[in-house]
């Protein structure tokens, strides 16, 4: 299953891609798609269901808030807890990873 790359990445502008000579028909949906492992689309659900559940603080986002994270594991039907909350921490780090780069 796919979804679009632009989860925490905010699409190029018409001058990100004139920089470098190209456009954005030079980029198939293949290209612009990320391919989720079915043992990790229930945890995949649940990380996507909290993207409004980011800890903020004076440095910029910190993580996500786990408080929300027994109810949606709950409204999704997830039994292995522990292994879902793992996959959502590899999921949590990478999109940290993008949110701050740079900065």
């Amino acid at each position: 299953m796919a979804v679009a790359s632009q989860f925490y990445t905010p699409e190029p502008t018409k001058e990100d891609y004139s920089a470098f000579g190209l456009s954005a028909d030079d980029y198939t949906e293949e290209e612009t798609t990320v391919d989720v492992w079915p043992d990790a689309w229930a945890a995949f659900n649940v990380f996507r269901s909290a993207s409004t559940q980011w800890r903020v603080s004076m440095g910029g986002v910190t993580g996500l808030d786990y408080n929300v994270m027994p109810w949606l594991m709950k409204l999704y039907g997830i039994e292995d807890e522990a292994t879902a909350l793992n996959d959502i921490r590899v999921m949590e780090r990478a999109a940290l990873n993008v949110i701050h780069k740079g900065a």
